[in-house]
């Protein structure tokens, strides 16, 4: 830390009680008072060197008193200051340090300690110091902190906006090309390559310094002069995503709730009187509100996991309602980028209807989309895709619904939970995001499997969320023997599972054809031996592939006869097998054939008519018995 020493004399101050005594020799003739503290002095000393303290002496003098009384209650850096003064004014020895120079700079200013009272004065002496102050990081820290004891003072000097620039400029720059002290953990450690010789630390090999070299240092500072930091720094071009860094480091420190884990994934439910009443500290709320205040507004720079941290915490501090806002908002643009475990929000409400907040995770969700409607990037239409049978990466929408899907598993079994709050947040997500209905088709069955009361037409409008054609053959095989599933949705995911089974052996037949005609030797030319080898390796690669497409139609064959006696059994249960046909509109076939009955028309197509799915008659094909 950076010192200076002024004067020449030795101590001749000494303390009696609450009394400093000056031992000169001479009779003390003034007495200075400052808060409690006493000061007996002479008058000469000091009003050669103030202004403030001439005139103040001067009128004592005028009352005909032999001895002068004055009161500086008021002077910036109380007693403790002025007794640097007096020693100076006297030309005792006193030593500058960054943590007393604000203080004693703005005491001389209040005094007016000017080159007009003695060159060389107090005012030109700190000066010079303080400049020497503004070039060291961590000198230029600690006088920052110390202004909050004198701040109007030091606002008029700008002192403050002086330290703040001087820390924001050695954030900004590259710290490997100065040689400015820095503070922090980093500091303390004793890296790999370091040897001591003599006691003395020597490194072998330079230290990379991180980009996070400064959180820590200010992470001390008060919440007002930390956000004036944070604006100087971005003025001078700091990067969003350090500002952001930042600002979670100094949150951490000063919000102890932030890094709580919640007592519902605790597994301990708490009361909500128990939640709200660590509600009561206002300063902690008027904090989280300034730093969600600051956060940039870029999308992504903040991570989804603070920002859905911070919500949770402004929910128990009931922070403003613009402040959660805010926060929804800003996790809603980016919701993509957000894990299941950060969205299970737990309810604060007083109400607690249910045991995670629904509408809150509906409210950001409806936020995304809406951000992800007016981004014309993330405009993805993928049903073209999907009927090709193209594989696509993951788009931010489907992201989401992936995310939603989940969520709506996990909160299912929630017997509180209502089907009109599961339908609309699962409604919320368009088709095009879910190339495979296997996560809702998930969440229905646990939310049916909660919800056993459930009447049948509340069930069949609960399956109606989710795309039969769009299920996997494992989950298409599941929710054919599934017995909570309405007996319709059922005969829906056997008539695809068939569509899909005569879909495969037709694209069977076409392998196997255009295999015969390769391997027709009418039409082979005359090839060189690097053709004929290379004819021999593609034969043999179609080959394997058509060996596969047999051994995957043999499955499909086998799983359609396993689903179609299901089925028997399923019908047999509900009721006879007319009234199974009248309720469908399918012909009634014999139970005992294994083989799909013949076409009724030259072509193949069925004539009877088709289930329902989703609501909508499908004609593009009938379920065979």
């Amino acid at each position: 830390m950076a010192c200076m020493k002024l004067g020449s004399k030795s101590e001749v101050f000494h303390l009696d009680g609450n009394t400093w005594l000056c031992s000169t020799g001479l009779p003390s003739d003034v007495i200075v008072e400052v808060g409690d503290m006493s000061f007996n002095l002479h008058k000469f000393p000091l009003l050669s060197r103030s202004k403030v303290l001439e005139d103040l002496i001067g009128e004592c003098c005028g009352e005909d008193e032999r001895k002068c009384f004055l009161q500086l209650h008021d002077i910036p850096g109380g007693a403790k200051t002025f007794l640097l003064v007096a020693k100076f004014c006297y030309g005792v020895k006193i030593e500058l340090s960054a943590l007393n120079i604000v203080s004693l700079r703005c005491a001389t200013e209040y005094l007016q300690m000017s080159e007009g009272y003695g060159e060389g004065n107090l005012i030109t002496q700190t000066e010079i110091f303080l400049n020497e102050i503004f070039g060291n990081w961590r000198d230029s820290l600690k006088a920052l902190e110390t202004c909050e004891e004198v701040l109007p003072y030091a606002e008029e000097l700008h002192i403050v906006s002086r330290c703040i620039n001087s820390l924001a400029m050695k954030a900004c720059a590259d710290p490997s090309l100065f040689s400015w002290p820095m503070s922090g953990s980093n500091n303390l450690k004793n890296p790999e390559g370091t040897v001591f010789w003599n006691g003395i630390c020597t490194s072998a090999k330079p230290q990379p310094v991180g980009e996070d070299w400064w959180y820590e240092d200010v992470s001390f500072l008060s919440l007002p002069l930390f956000k004036r930091l944070l604006l100087a720094v971005g003025s001078n071009g700091m990067k969003p995503e350090k500002i952001v860094g930042a600002l979670m480091y100094y949150a951490r420190r000063h919000l102890p709730l932030l890094g709580r884990q919640s007592s519902v994934e605790s597994g301990n439910h708490a009361t909500p009187g128990s939640t709200i009443s660590t509600a009561a500290d206002p300063d902690q709320r008027n904090l989280l509100e300034e730093l969600v205040e600051l956060l940039p507004d870029q999308k992504g720079v903040t991570p989804s996991k603070f920002l859905l941290r911070l919500l949770r915490t402004a929910m128990i501090f009931q922070a403003s309602p613009s402040c959660r806002e805010n926060l929804e908002k800003r996790i809603g643009a980016q919701l993509d980028q957000a894990a299941l475990e950060d969205i299970m929000i737990p309810n604060m409400g007083y109400s607690m209807e249910t045991l995670y907040d629904i509408d809150c995770v509906q409210r950001i969700l409806d936020h995304f989309l809406l951000v992800d409607r007016d981004d014309p990037s993330s405009n993805y239409i993928a049903e073209e895709g999907q009927l090709m049978g193209v594989s696509h990466s993951l788009t931010p929408t489907t992201m989401v619904a992936n995310l939603i899907d989940n969520y709506l598993a996990e909160v299912a079994p929630d017997v509180n939970l209502k089907l009109i709050k599961f339908q609309s947040l699962a409604a919320v997500i368009p088709d095009y995001a879910r190339p495979l209905d296997d996560g809702i088709y998930r969440a229905i069955d646990i939310y049916l499997k909660a919800h056993t009361w459930l009447t049948d037409s509340e069930r069949e409008q609960l399956c109606r969320l989710m795309n039969c054609q769009k299920l996997s053959l494992e989950a298409s095989t599941h929710a054919a023997q599934n017995e909570r599933l309405p007996l319709r949705v059922i005969v829906q995911v056997l008539f695809f599972e068939q569509l899909r089974l005569r879909t495969s052996i037709a694209g069977w037949f076409f392998v196997s054809d255009n295999l015969e005609s390769s391997q027709n030797p009418s039409r082979n030319l005359v090839l060189t031996r690097n053709d004929v080898h290379g004819q021999a390796v593609a034969t043999q690669d179609r080959a394997i592939a058509v060996d596969e497409m047999k051994e995957r139609v043999s499955e499909l064959e086998k799983e359609c006869l396993n689903m179609k006696e299901e089925i028997e059994k399923i019908v047999k249960t509900k009721g006879s097998w007319s009234i199974f046909c009248r309720r469908f509109g399918f012909n009634k076939s014999k139970p005992s054939e294994a083989k799909p009955s013949k076409p009724k028309n030259g072509r193949g197509s069925p004539t009877s008519s088709a289930p329902i799915l989703n609501g909508k008659e499908n004609h593009s094909g009938e379920l065979e018995e």
